[in-house]
């Protein structure tokens, strides 16, 4: 129990796929202007990230690895992953319009969104059992949306504040990021200390 607790604390904090792997950039600074929409791509992404995981645990397992087709991870990982985000997509367009077209073009993009490819990835070169697997993903996923949370509240307020002008737009925006994914370094000291024993 404490190996999966420390994978999903370490995949929230430590590693974020954000804010220190640097994976998934678009989608962050793309949708981070809302807390909602920030929150609702999050979702998405979750839900691709669980689903991807589940799908390409047992075909890497069963199918590709037994016959020595391990050099179709990649392409085998992103057609699932494409196929789940057509079906997310599918979804949000006919139950929720409103947040379709908020998410615009940023809802196809997580079919390229590298942070899904990249933890499917990690689970088969980590080897880890399905469960971990899943834990892994599971936590990915809400470092994910705690990096869209946090970046996505930074922006409103600095929607409101009196910015330079040499300092407003992108420029402004880039210097909260990595003064954010500076403060996540602490939790690696943290990590070391909580599960020390």
């Amino acid at each position: 129990m404490n190996q999966y607790l420390q994978l999903l604390f370490n995949s929230i904090f430590v590693n974020n796929v954000v804010l220190v792997q640097f994976l998934a950039i678009c989608s962050f600074l793309g949708v981070s202007r809302n807390v909602k929409t920030a929150m609702s791509m999050s979702g998405a992404v979750i839900f691709v990230m669980l689903g991807a995981s589940a799908i390409t645990y047992p075909i890497n397992t069963f199918v590709l690895k037994p016959n020595g087709l391990s050099y179709l991870q990649t392409l085998v990982f992103i057609l699932v992953i494409a196929s789940l985000v057509q079906i997310v997509e599918s979804i949000l367009k006919k139950s929720v319009p409103p947040l379709y077209k908020a998410l615009g073009i940023y809802l196809p993009l997580i079919t390229t969104n590298c942070a899904i490819l990249g933890i499917t990835l990690r689970n088969v070169e980590s080897n880890y059992n399905f469960g971990l697997a899943m834990t892994n993903a599971l936590g990915s996923g809400l470092g994910y949306l705690l990096a869209m949370f946090i970046f996505s509240s930074i922006r409103v307020r600095l929607e409101d504040s009196e910015v330079p002008k040499t300092w407003a737009g992108l420029p402004i925006t880039l210097v909260s990021a990595s003064i954010v994914s500076v403060s996540f370094i602490g939790f690696r000291g943290i990590a070391e200390n909580l599960f020390r024993f």
